[in-house]
């Protein structure tokens, strides 16, 4: 049996390059710049805590200066709203507006997510484990957030409420309730579960 070869580093980084280079390569669609769709796609997939401009800008590993630019043209544009925190006056929430959900349903990373989608489950699985994987060595490297989603992060609990309410989960870091359909959100204050995420939520108050 032929012993299989093994694939370095560089063939696996020029793959993921040129699988980037495959989903922006469109240049402009609908009017629209590859930086302006990866926005949209982010407001799309941010949990309330992590639409803002910073948080964009550490997720897409850019300037704030230039985040604020991109963010502002689709505001002009009509697809993202500020909207000013009820809290802290000097910070705002970034928000799709209904143009912006119509227009996503014609996403040209469409084409990828096909190519993804066209894996068998256990593959697609395997793959995204390892793309992550990757990307929480680069973000170690250069000393940034991570990202990712609540249904995997340490910070996860089962609220006290029960499976009944609205809000059955809850993150410990921020002690804010969690909806169900925000735990597969991503967050800017991910951090990887060990273990299970889902765990019992005490009602002591918590500190960040």
């Amino acid at each position: 049996m032929a012993q299989q070869r093994e694939i370095g580093g560089r063939a696996a980084a020029d793959l993921v390059l040129r699988l980037s280079r495959a989903a922006l390569g469109e240049g402009f669609v609908e009017a629209l710049t590859s930086a302006q769709w990866m926005a949209l796609r982010y407001f799309s997939r941010a949990n309330r805590f992590s639409r803002t401009v910073s948080a964009f800008a550490e997720f897409h590993a850019t300037t704030r200066g230039t985040a604020s630019q991109t963010v502002k043209g689709l505001i002009e544009q009509g697809y993202l709203a500020r909207i000013p925190s009820e809290t802290d006056g000097r910070s705002a929430r970034v928000d799709l507006t209904d143009s912006a959900k119509a227009i996503l349903a014609r996403d040209p990373l469409r084409v990828l997510v096909d190519a993804a989608e066209a894996l068998p489950g256990r593959l697609r699985g395997q793959l995204v484990k390892l793309l992550e994987r990757m990307l929480g060595h680069v973000a170690r490297q250069r000393s940034r957030p991570s990202f990712g989603i609540c249904a995997s992060c340490t910070h996860l609990r089962s609220h006290e409420r029960g499976r009944s309410h609205p809000c059955r989960y809850q993150c410990s870091l921020l002690n804010e309730p969690l909806a169900a359909e925000e735990i597969e959100q991503i967050c800017i204050s991910f951090e990887p579960a060990r273990t299970s995420a889902l765990q019992p939520f005490s009602a002591r108050k918590l500190t960040r």
